[in-house]
């Protein structure tokens, strides 16, 4: 799965909580926290807004987004967290790694929570389990970290022999 189509699956993961709220009359408002600045992100953002448009959701039209980002300093991310509770969200989209995802499960525990990262989740202690993740936290795993040590380890028993007969 390539990175544009997993954060737009994020962006649409992130719409579905909406959904209910959006009849309530008032634009809902997805909160959105990264470890990384807006810079390191622009992709990233471009696939969410696409996933949030093909749910039908559309950026100052009928969803707002409150972005708060930690600039690599991931203590900031707590008290990010903290500030969109306290804006009072529809859902917290917890990108840039494990790290926001710990922050936002820390701040609250009835805001829906995207989050996406590449290890185990469950390991990391975001959710109960893959099958039944439990509480406020849902998420897409890429796990990449329990792929490495395979992939490794195809690469050193994988050799290549040139061709003898060119």
């Amino acid at each position: 799965m390539r990175r544009r189509d997993f954060i737009a699956l994020l962006g649409a993961a992130a719409a579905w909580p909406i959904a209910a709220r959006a009849q309530q009359g008032a634009m809902p408002v997805i909160g959105f926290m990264s470890a990384r600045s807006p810079e390191d992100s622009v992709d990233g953002l471009e696939a969410f807004r696409r996933g949030l448009k093909e749910g039908g959701f559309t950026e100052g039209e009928n969803v707002a987004i409150e972005f708060r980002w930690a600039l690599g300093d991931y203590s900031r991310l707590p008290a990010l967290a903290a500030d969109l509770v306290g804006r009072q969200v529809a859902v917290i989209v917890a990108a840039g790694g494990e790290p926001s995802g710990l922050a936002a499960k820390a701040a609250t525990t009835t805001i829906p929570i995207v989050f996406g990262i590449g290890g185990d989740p469950v390991k990391a202690g975001l959710v109960d389990s893959f099958s039944r993740p439990g509480g406020n936290v849902t998420g897409v795993t890429l796990l990449t970290s329990l792929m490495e040590p395979k992939r490794l380890g195809l690469s050193t028993t994988m050799h290549w022999r040139p061709r003898s007969d060119r």
